[in-house]
């Protein structure tokens, strides 16, 4: 991702306000960095329901959010984001 060689702050705004759009379902640009390209194939391969889909997003967002406020340069792919849960899911809870 070329993600990497921008700030984190820069990548974040942009993430943000290209979830927000989906979110809404208006898309207010045509023009958009590899990355953004990237992000939103991938979020078009995880088939989400529409009736999960915006609250997945939301989710989805915040957590990237929480990620590159951790130091992560780079916003997670949404497929990465629904295998970590889906990891975590499996995982036996341990008293």
């Amino acid at each position: 991702m070329l993600a990497e060689t921008q700030d984190a702050e820069v990548v974040l705004h942009r993430f943000n306000k290209l979830l927000q759009e989906l979110v809404r379902g208006t898309m207010s640009r045509n023009t958009f960095q590899p990355w953004e390209i990237e992000i939103l194939l991938d979020i078009e391969t995880c088939n989400l329901r529409e009736a999960v889909k915006r609250e997945t997003l939301r989710r989805y967002q915040k957590a990237v959010q929480r990620s590159m406020e951790k130091g992560a340069r780079a916003p997670l792919k949404l497929s990465e984001y629904l295998q970590g849960k889906k990891s975590a899911a499996k995982k036996p809870q341990s008293a």
